[in-house]
């Protein structure tokens, strides 16, 4: 029996299923509503290959260890489960593919459909040993090469005091470095050509210009970039893995490091996605006051692209400027959270408190003056002629290009493509707010930079509505599974102390099931998939993080160019190596 047949999907009813007989092994209900397909191995890259004209952009790709699982209920059989969740920006929807493995089964590699899969699989099968049939280079990405093991089953410690402390021998050490020796056949790469020998550079892993520890190998012609090869993994620190190990609750302060500078940020779609699990509606306050944080983090984020984008170019002057504009933001953060840049402030049902007295003059102060400081920026670095020379025209891209390796937010409306997921999908009371959603059209180093500073000057927007508007009410959901629960109930009777304190200890009960949420971050769409077996942990926490695509499409953007260029490229695409790495 079809798809169409089972579910009555068609075209018109806008599911974006093609008319075609595929066969559907089972149809997935979950509690995001997110429609979820499993198909048989062999249908897998026919369906993908109809599915993409209408979802051109392959969102995420991972993997799930189904083994301990105890309530997957509802899904077919499974050693190991690989999703595909793939995009439409024209119909603002998205859609679930699912395919069970049963070991030792290897997957067909999609890479000849989306090329941006090919890190994807990478990743899946250096967590999961999940084999991609077809790969072109498929070996570790974050993992050192010798690691043993997969670090995402679930036979693998979580911790560093189940393993055997670490030591290593000569005979290691020695099989470590020969490891490390950089041979450029294993990275696609020929010594010579016909007309040439090449030479090779390390760029990275520290190094100011790749803002963090990034390598990027170079292949060189003269002066001449012939292939630039990114080498990520060495700010990997098992972000998922803790996932699985920490409470609901807990895990919530190790959101905040993924892109350490979105701070609120990245909790949102981890309490959004719990809360969805659990069925938790947040009061109107407690979602405009996320709203403002957020903004506030988003204009944080982007001055500190704004200062060393000119700095990396070349110009020292901005920088000082933007950290200073920052300084006095951070100086709002901690008078409202008691935090800085990690302030780890939303709850599961809402935030941790109210806001304080006085909190609006300062904001107010805030917004007010940062519009003209926002000129004499423009003047000062976007006007200037040598960073003009040094960006425009650099590390272009189309919108068909961008879609393709998997890029989203500013990246992707410097292309010219109109797509906020705040304006086309609204999500925690972004339909209440008026902003423009600003885009250029060149795609390229500059036209990165125009967008990102314009979104300043709408998150300032953003941010006067929610102080003119604030609603009243609670802070927090007075839903049982809010964590913690509201302090004025603990100080009532024994029952409601002992429910917070199972709470925050042991952590509540989500119901199982998985769902996804994505937000409109800093840097693209940051989503968490979480999956819960009724238990007080996830069993499986996936972060889809903006800047992992978007350093895949390095090579593609900066063959030809120069060393200079590459540094500006880099400097455009505004990512920090914990948002890779994980």
């Amino acid at each position: 029996m079809t798809v169409d047949e089972t579910q009555n999907l068609r075209p018109d009813k806008n599911h974006g299923i093609p008319d075609s007989t595929f066969v559907a092994s089972h149809v997935q209900k979950t509690p995001d509503s997110v429609k979820t397909y499993w198909v048989a191995r062999d249908e897998l890259l026919p369906l993908l290959k109809e599915l993409k004209p209408i979802y051109p952009m392959l969102f995420d790709l991972f993997g799930i260890d189904e083994r301990h699982r105890e309530k997957a209920t509802g899904q077919p059989h499974a050693d190991f489960t690989v999703v595909y969740h793939l995009l439409s920006f024209e119909k603002s929807a998205e859609i679930r593919i699912k395919i069970s493995i049963v070991e030792p089964e290897t997957v067909p590699s999609i890479v000849s459909i989306w090329p941006a899969a090919n890190w994807y699989e990478r990743e899946a099968w250096d967590m999961f040993g999940i084999v991609f049939e077809g790969h072109p280079n498929l070996r570790r990405i974050l993992l050192p090469p010798l690691w043993e093991g997969h670090a995402l089953r679930k036979e693998h410690p979580a911790r560093a005091t189940e393993m055997e402390p670490f030591s290593m021998s000569e005979e290691l050490l020695d099989a470590e470095q020969e490891a490390l020796l950089f041979r450029p056949e294993e990275w696609g790469m020929t010594q010579e050509n016909e007309d040439s020998e090449f030479m090779f550079l390390n760029l990275g892993p520290n190094h100011p210009s790749v803002h963090g520890v990034f390598r990027i190998a170079l292949q060189l012609d003269g002066e001449e970039i012939v292939d630039a090869v990114p080498d990520i993994g060495y700010h990997h620190r098992g972000a998922e893995k803790m996932g699985e190990r920490q409470s609901w609750h807990s895990y919530i302060p190790y959101t905040d490091r993924i892109d350490y500078l979105g701070g609120v940020m990245n909790n949102l779609p981890y309490v959004m996605a719990v809360e969805t699990l659990a069925n938790i509606t947040v009061p109107d306050r407690a979602k405009v006051i996320r709203i403002m944080l957020s903004e506030l983090f988003r204009i944080s984020s982007h001055l500190v692209f704004y200062g060393t984008f000119a700095q990396d170019v070349g110009q020292m002057s901005p920088v000082f400027y933007m950290f200073a504009d920052r300084e006095r933001l951070f100086g709002i953060v901690e008078a409202i959270t008691g935090g800085r840049m990690h302030p780890a402030w939303f709850r599961i049902g809402g935030v941790a408190q109210d806001l304080p007295e006085g909190w609006d003059t300062m904001v107010r102060e805030f917004i007010d003056s940062m519009p003209a400081r926002l000129d004499h920026y423009e003047k000062m670095a976007m006007q200037n002629s040598i960073l003009k020379r040094r960006t425009i025209g650099i590390g272009e891209y189309n919108t068909s290009e961008a879609l393709e390796w998997g890029v989203t937010g500013p990246s992707l409306r410097a292309t010219g493509l109109d797509w906020d997921l705040r304006k086309k999908r609204p999500y925690g009371g972004y339909d209440q707010f008026d902003f423009e959603v600003p885009t250029a059209h060149r795609g390229d180093c500059y036209d990165r930079a125009v967008v990102r500073i314009e979104e300043i000057r709408q998150s300032l927007r953003i941010i006067r509505q929610c102080v003119d508007n604030m609603p009243a009410g609670p802070y927090k959901s007075e839903h049982k599974l809010t964590t913690p629960p509201p302090k004025d109930r603990t100080l009532q009777d024994i029952e409601t102390l002992i429910h917070h304190f199972l709470n925050v200890s042991w952590g509540p009960v989500v119901p199982a099931g998985e769902a996804s949420v994505m937000v409109e971050a800093t840097k693209g769409l940051n989503g968490y998939h979480l999956v819960s077996d009724g238990g007080t942990t996830s069993y499986r926490t996936r972060i889809r993080t903006p800047s992992f695509p978007h350093l895949q499409m390095i090579p593609l953007i900066s063959r030809g160019l120069m060393i200079p260029d590459l540094i500006a490229i880099v400097a455009s695409i505004d990512f920090v190596m914990a948002d890779v790495d994980r």
